[in-house]
């Protein structure tokens, strides 16, 4: 019987798929950056680094950001070499609330168009 590997001091935590909560997701994308951030992902369709997002907060608070994305459900975040990598849990999503993430981003693509911020 062989013990699985530890985990890496750089594994970071993130809520197995029945553990995602509307709720949590609701409140996460509730937060203009964030739902900045998701946007984002979702345009680009592929993982990004946390260095790519230009947002007009401080380190810390886009830190913060990332992680309420990530403990709510919304994104998975991975470590490769020194770069902290992010993707949309967008299977997740749409298997647990079918439509919600297509219709968010699309609310919010809207609203940027009708301020325009977009």
């Amino acid at each position: 019987m062989t013990a699985a590997p530890a985990p890496s001091s750089r594994d970071l935590p993130h809520p197995a798929r029945e553990e995602i909560r509307l709720e949590g997701v609701l409140h996460a994308l509730a937060d203009p950056m964030r739902l900045r951030i998701v946007r984002e992902l979702a345009a680009d369709g592929d993982e990004l680094s946390c260095s790519r997002f230009d947002l007009p907060v401080t380190k810390s608070t886009t830190t913060h950001h990332f992680r309420v994305l990530r403990e709510s459900g919304v994104i998975r975040q991975t470590y490769r070499g020194t770069a902290k990598m992010n993707g949309l849990r967008r299977d997740d999503l749409d298997d647990l609330f079918p439509g919600l993430l297509d219709a968010l981003l699309a609310a919010a693509a809207r609203q940027a168009d009708r301020l325009g911020t977009g």
